[in-house]
């Protein structure tokens, strides 16, 4: 079944916040994400409110949202960092070229092997190449297989660059648009 994927508006806070909670509940979560449930579940409304803010609009940060389209719900959702050359990255890994980091994927597991994640991806995608980036990169755990899989059948690559972070060894895995 078709998904409709959207940006999501700074009013949908809320909605945000309830879809990352459940992406967060997931038993994947642990070598996923680099928060938790219960850090995520304790934040402020002020912070959903910015994160859905900044996520809205502009060429910095976009969220997107899957929904199912016979009921409206959300079933995914994918996130994409513009990166600038010369910043260094969370970790201390130094952007050396213009490009999208692809962050907080998640598909809510009745919806997987649907078509979701690649249209979520070419929502970024497009986000992307409207504001001049062609390169998306991503880091998976080492130990996620599933979507390391998953990022391959998109046409990821993997880059040869990892690192060890706080949930253990990511591998930053890449893709041209062009």
């Amino acid at each position: 079944m078709p998904v409709v994927v959207r940006r999501v508006t700074r009013d949908e806070w809320r909605e945000v916040k309830a879809l990352r909670l459940d992406a967060l509940k997931d038993d994947a979560a642990p070598i996923a994400f680099l928060e938790t449930y219960d850090g995520a579940a304790a934040e402020a409304d002020d912070f959903w409110q910015g994160r859905a803010a900044r996520s809205s609009q502009g060429p910095t940060v976009a969220q997107f949202v899957a929904s199912d389209p016979s009921t409206g719900r959300w079933i995914g959702t994918a996130t994409g960092l513009r990166e600038e050359p010369g910043a260094d990255y969370f970790e201390g890994q130094p952007i050396e070229q213009l490009q999208a980091h692809v962050v907080g994927v998640w598909v809510h597991p009745d919806h997987r092997g649907a078509g979701a994640f690649e249209s979520l991806l070419a929502a970024i995608q497009a986000w992307a190449s409207a504001n001049g980036v062609e390169r998306l990169r991503l880091y998976v755990h080492a130990d996620n297989h599933r979507a390391r899989a998953t990022y391959r059948r998109c046409g990821f690559t993997e880059s040869g660059r990892s690192f060890t972070g706080k949930i253990g060894q990511e591998i930053e895995m890449a893709r041209v648009h062009g």
